[in-house]
Parts: C-alpha cells; structure tokens; sequence
C-alpha cells in the first residue's frame, strides 16, 4: 500500500510535465506552463503526504481515548507512536530531499538553457573570451550540484534517525 503513496503521485507529475509540453507547443506560454507544473506538482506532493500520514495521526487520536488498564499496554502504545513518528519524520525527509534535488536541478537546467547558448556566441566571436564564458556556465551548474550536497546531507540525518 505504501508503494502506492510514491507510484501515484509520481505518475501523476510525469502525466503533468507531458500536458505542460503539449500546451507550449500548443502556444501556451513557457511561464505558465512552468507555473502550472509546480503548482500541480504541489498539490499533488500535498495530497499524498496528507494521505499517508492520515492513518498515523487517526492511530494517535484512537489510541488516546481507549483506557489503558496496564503498564504493558502503555509501553506497547508508546513504543507503536514513537515508531509511527519516526516513520512520518522519515517519509517526510525523502520527500524534503526529493524537492530539494528536484527544484535545484529544475533551476541549474534554467541556469545552463540560458547562459550556454551565450557562451557559445560570445566564443565563436571571440575564442579568448571561453573561460570567461565557461565559469557562466558552471556557475548555473552549481545551483544543482548544491542541492544535491543538501539532499545527501539530508540522507546522512535520515540514516541517525533510521537506526
């Protein structure tokens, strides 16, 4: 059931990009298009975070208003709500590194798709001036290369918390 919770969802965002592309070479702008794409691609991350702690937070909610008659019980419950908080913080961090990987390299792509044509002009102008134009480029590249820093960071916190 859990696989369902990734598989939908990224279904779901790939049909989106294809709708995106489908209307630009319709004559819808790129910036709307792009606009419509992160927001659908939001709502949709939303809805499947909502739905995948639903039954986390209907356990907690349940579990509180049922009497407890032992200690055994108790300390069953508790170790249950600490597991289900775990398992949300760490469905929560996969999808904080997922976005962070994904919108930095949304961003070093929009970075590169304009500065590398650029670069190519201004070299086949003027081939001292290649360095110059290449440190552009790789400054675009670097937005991606820092988010993917931060989604393995991320991953270094989620394995402390796994174990």
């Amino acid at each position: 059931m859990s696989v369902l919770f990734f598989i939908i969802p990224s279904v779901l965002i790939i049909l989106g990009a294809w709708i995106a592309v489908k209307a630009v070479k319709k004559g819808v702008s790129k910036k709307k298009a792009v606009i419509c794409q992160i927001c659908s691609a939001a709502l949709i991350m939303g809805f499947s975070l909502f739905f995948a702690a639903k039954p986390v937070f209907a356990a907690e909610t349940t579990e509180g208003s049922t009497q407890i008659t032992s200690s055994a019980q108790t300390t069953q419950n508790s170790s249950q709500e600490a597991a289900s908080s775990k398992a949300l913080a760490f469905g929560i961090g996969l999808v904080a590194a997922a976005l962070v990987t994904g919108l930095s390299g949304i961003g070093g792509g929009i970075a590169v798709a304009s500065s590398a044509p650029a670069a190519i002009a201004a070299t086949s102008e003027n081939p001292k001036a290649f360095g110059k134009s290449l440190i552009m480029v790789v400054l675009g590249e670097g937005i991606a290369l820092y988010g993917l820093l931060i989604s393995i960071l991320i991953f270094g916190q989620l394995e402390k918390l796994a174990v």
